[in-house]
C-alpha cells in the first residue's frame, strides 16, 4: 500500500532552498510514499467574497483532498510563516468541517537564515493545532540556507540534511502506516 503525500512549499521563488527541500524529498521518497509537489503560484489570498474558488484553488483543494499526509517546507519571513504557505491553509480550512485537513500528519522543514526557519516552524505548529494537523515531532529539519547546503539553483546539496529529511519521510510514512493500521 502507497501513501499519497502533498508537499507545499511556501516560497514562490523557482531557485528557493525550501523547493529545494521538497524536491529532495520528492526524488528521495522511501517505498510505499508518492510525493506530489503543489504549486502555489497563482492560488489568491483567501477571500470570502469571491463567489467561485479560482481554478488554482480548486486544484489545490483536490490535491489536498486526495492526501494522506502533507509535508509542509516553511520559509521564515519576520520570524513567522510566509503569507503563501499560510494562505494555502487559510483557503483549505474554510472547507466544510476542515475536512481536507483534519487528522492528517504533517512533516515540517524548513531552509532560511541564522536558526534556519525554527521561529517560522513553531509558528507553523501553532496554526497546525488550530486545524487538528498533526506535525511530526522528530525529526525536526531547520536548515541553514547559507551555509553551503544549497547549491546556487536551490538544489540541497548537504549530505547530514538529507539524512533528516530522509529520516523525517521515513518517520512520516511510518506514522502514516500506524494510522490505516
Amino acid at each position: 500500500m502507497s501513501i499519497n503525500v502533498l508537499a507545499i512549499c511556501g516560497s514562490l521563488r523557482a531557485k528557493s532552498t525550501n523547493r529545494g527541500l521538497v524536491r529532495y524529498a520528492q526524488a528521495h521518497a522511501p517505498d510505499g510514499m508518492k510525493i506530489h509537489i503543489a504549486d502555489l503560484m497563482e492560488v489568491p489570498f483567501y477571500n470570502s467574497d469571491l463567489a467561485e474558488k479560482p481554478a488554482a484553488v480548486k486544484q489545490l483543494l483536490q490535491q489536498m483532498g486526495e492526501a494522506d499526509a502533507l509535508i509542509l517546507a516553511c520559509p521564515e519571513y519576520n520570524y513567522s510563516l510566509a503569507p503563501a504557505l499560510k494562505n494555502a491553509l487559510d483557503w483549505a480550512s474554510r472547507e466544510p468541517d476542515n475536512h481536507l485537513l483534519s487528522g492528517k500528519p504533517v512533516a515540517i522543514m524548513g531552509a532560511g537564515g541564522g536558526m534556519g526557519t525554527s521561529r517560522s516552524q513553531y509558528h507553523l505548529r501553532q496554526v497546525c493545532v488550530f486545524l487538528n494537523l498533526h506535525p511530526l515531532n522528530q525529526p525536526e529539519v531547520f536548515s541553514n540556507a547559507f551555509a553551503g547546503s544549497f547549491d546556487t539553483d536551490g538544489n540541497l546539496i548537504d549530505e547530514k540534511i538529507q539524512g533528516l529529511v530522509r529520516k523525517q519521510l521515513d518517520a512520516l510514512l511510518s506514522w502514516q502506516q500506524q494510522l490505516t493500521r
